[in-house]
This record gives C-alpha cells, sequence and structure tokens, in this order.
C-alpha cells in the first residue's frame, strides 16, 4: 500500500468516486474534504445522461465505455432504484422553433415525445449504450458505501495550502487553521481545481508544472418540470437554442442548454449565482419543443460550472513538481458524471498499487499540460 493517509479535496462525482473504490477494491478509508458537503455543485446538479460509445472516436473512448459498464455495476450493487439508474433511448430532434400550443402532422417514428415543429430527427442509441442516474443520489450512495464499509469521513472546510515536508506531502490546512495530517491528497475540485495550485508552495505555483491545475468553468442552467407522464427518451434539439431535455423515472424533465464562455469561476460550490434570463430562455424554449411539457411551470432552477480544460480531457495523474502524495483529477466537462467511475477506480489504483490496471491514464497525464 503506498498511501495510507489519504485526503481528497472535493466532495463531487470524482472524489466521491474514488473514495468507492478505496473502499470496494482496497479496504481503504480517505477524508473527503469539502466546504459544503456531498455534491454541492455540478455533481447534485448534473443531468445524469449516461452515453456508451459517443467518444469512440476520440482519446475519451476507452474511459467511457469502461465507466459506462461501472454504472451498470454500481446500479446492480448499490441498487437501480436508489440510484434512478435505468436504461433509456436517445434521439436527436430538428424543430422549427415556432411556438405551437398544438403538434401539427404525424408524430416522427422513433421520437417518443417530442412533437411540436419537428422537422427531422435521427436515432442517438438505445437502451445497450445510452442510461441514466440521478447525479446527487449517486453521490450521496457511493459516500455511504466508503463510510459504512471503512469508515471514510466527510470534513467540512476550505483546504487553503498543503503541508509539505521534504518535497513531499504530509498534511493538509483548512481554512480556519486546522490540520488534517495526510500522505497523500488527490485535488478533484471541478471547476476550482486551479484554486489548488497556490497550495504545494511558491515554486510550483510559479511554474509550468501549476498548469496541470489550470481550470476553467462552463456555466449551464437547468430547470426541472414535472411531466405528466414518465418519459423514455432524451432528446438533443437542433432548433430554439438547442436545448436537451433528459426525462427521469420519478417523473421530473431535466432540461438545460445555452452555456456560457468558460472562465475562471469566482462563485463558491453551491452559491452559484443563477441568472433569471437564462432560466427564461430554458422555459420558453420548452414551450416550443413539446405540447406535453411546455407551459409547465419549473419546481426547480439552478445553475453550475462544468470542469474545463483547455484541451477538452480531463487531468488525471500525479501532479509534477511534488515529490510525492500529490494527485488531481478533474477537468471531466460534460462527462463527469459518466466518466466519475471510471476516473475514481483508476485514481484509487494509483494510490494503493502505484498505477491504473483497467484503463491508460496516459492521455491525461498532467505532465503533459
Amino acid at each position: 500500500m503506498l498511501y495510507q493517509k489519504i485526503v481528497i479535496a472535493g466532495g463531487g462525482i470524482i472524489g466521491n468516486s474514488i473514495a468507492y473504490y478505496l473502499a470496494k477494491e482496497h479496504q481503504t478509508k480517505c477524508t473527503i474534504i469539502d466546504c459544503a458537503g456531498i455534491a454541492p455543485a455540478a455533481s447534485g446538479k448534473a443531468g445524469g445522461f449516461l452515453a456508451r460509445d459517443w467518444s469512440d472516436s476520440n482519446l475519451l473512448g476507452e474511459l467511457q465505455r469502461h465507466s459506462f459498464d461501472l454504472h451498470a455495476e454500481i446500479a446492480s450493487d448499490l441498487g437501480e432504484d436508489a440510484l434512478d439508474y435505468r436504461r433509456l433511448t436517445c434521439a436527436m430532434v430538428a424543430i422549427d422553433g415556432v411556438i405551437r400550443e398544438k403538434p401539427t402532422g404525424k408524430k416522427l417514428q422513433g421520437v417518443e415525445w417530442a412533437d411540436l415543429g419537428v422537422k427531422g430527427s435521427q436515432s442517438m442509441g438505445g437502451e445497450d449504450t445510452i442510461a441514466q442516474v440521478h447525479p446527487k443520489k449517486l453521490c450521496d450512495a457511493l459516500f455511504d458505501y466508503a463510510q459504512r464499509t471503512v469508515g471514510t469521513e466527510l470534513i467540512r472546510g476550505r483546504i487553503v495550502n498543503a503541508v509539505m515536508e521534504d518535497g513531499s506531502v504530509a498534511g493538509v490546512t483548512l481554512e480556519d487553521g486546522s490540520v488534517v495530517d495526510a500522505d497523500a491528497v488527490v485535488v478533484a475540485c471541478g471547476p476550482w481545481t486551479h484554486e489548488a495550485q497556490s497550495w504545494f508552495g511558491s515554486e510550483l505555483e510559479a511554474s509550468a508544472d501549476a498548469n496541470s491545475m489550470e481550470m476553467y468553468g462552463t456555466k449551464y442552467h437547468s430547470i426541472l418540470v414535472p411531466s405528466p407522464r414518465v418519459l423514455n427518451q432524451a432528446v438533443f434539439f437542433q432548433g430554439a437554442g438547442d436545448p436537451e431535455v433528459y426525462p427521469r423515472p420519478d417523473g421530473d424533465a431535466y432540461i438545460t442548454g445555452f452555456p456560457e464562455s468558460p472562465v475562471v469561476v469566482t462563485d463558491r460550490p453551491g452559491q452559484e449565482q443563477l441568472i433569471p434570463e437564462a432560466i427564461s430562455r430554458l422555459v420558453a424554449a420548452t414551450k416550443v419543443v413539446s405540447s406535453e411539457l411546455g407551459g409547465i411551470e419549473p419546481h426547480t432552477e439552478q445553475c453550475c460550472y462544468l470542469p474545463t480544460t483547455v484541451n477538452g480531457l480531463p487531468v488525471i495523474g500525479k501532479i509534477p513538481g511534488v515529490k510525492k502524495g500529490a494527485f488531481v483529477a478533474s477537468g471531466h466537462s460534460c462527462w463527469g458524471i459518466l466518466n466519475g467511475p471510471a476516473t475514481g477506480q483508476a485514481v484509487a489504483d494509483l494510490l494503493i498499487k502505484g498505477s491504473a490496471s483497467k484503463i491508460d491514464l496516459r492521455p491525461f497525464d498532467p505532465q503533459n499540460r
């Protein structure tokens, strides 16, 4: 065992996935530190859409396929109902964006519920390659498993620096002045990962090695509306601003779209500023895509930042410039929930065995930034 006192900075999907696989496959506990608890930001507000093969043509393909399969294993182990996990279908639907109160013409074959101004559609996957999960329920279940089986702990606090001894991690200092002993720290802070550039000493902060933690946030708003019936098809629309709709098994429809440009995030986790105009755009878009969902008042309005890197790939591995005990796992963008389990399993292997056994992490190596 390489590390025994492991601190994970960040209580989102990545941090909880690492904790889960440390417990499940290595019988090792850790301490998660987050200023707002479990999944307060994007990991608690995401859509939870899972696609197995949408990245087959790029460097994410292996990670995505493996993680999709791990989601099915987790659901089998922890309970599909507890996670709102299910298989469903997905379609891309082109619409004209004209406001109507009633459908015109026949509903297209293969399109379950999108019925206003539909010009054409294309299948994006069936139940063999498309699934969904409730992100907050998943994060809670992953942490609960790790806490229950090996005693993993959650500390509410904000890390301000790492305690270093001879170039290696020996602990972390929190904003209140308290120190948590550690021989390894994993920076899994999503769009706040850039804050860790200053944790490991001024030499690292001023060097090119700090680029391994360069991170931005892409702001998305979303609404939840109660559907008159449980829908079973996720839809990516072309037209009316290209909204995305992910119906959930509890009857809610999760609707998102209109992303903003990436920025260095200054809002605090769980305190992201909601822009009313963005919510109005989502409500208006819903009215031109579906006679069932349009006009229903949302019961939830929210926003979050998706962690984004310069090259569009997550960064996973040892932080360069630190002798021992510093790791980063962040920057998964819109695929954070999907790729969380495979990332967590790989990082758990790194911490305990020194290398990842199921996934080739070289495309995501911090050394390459």
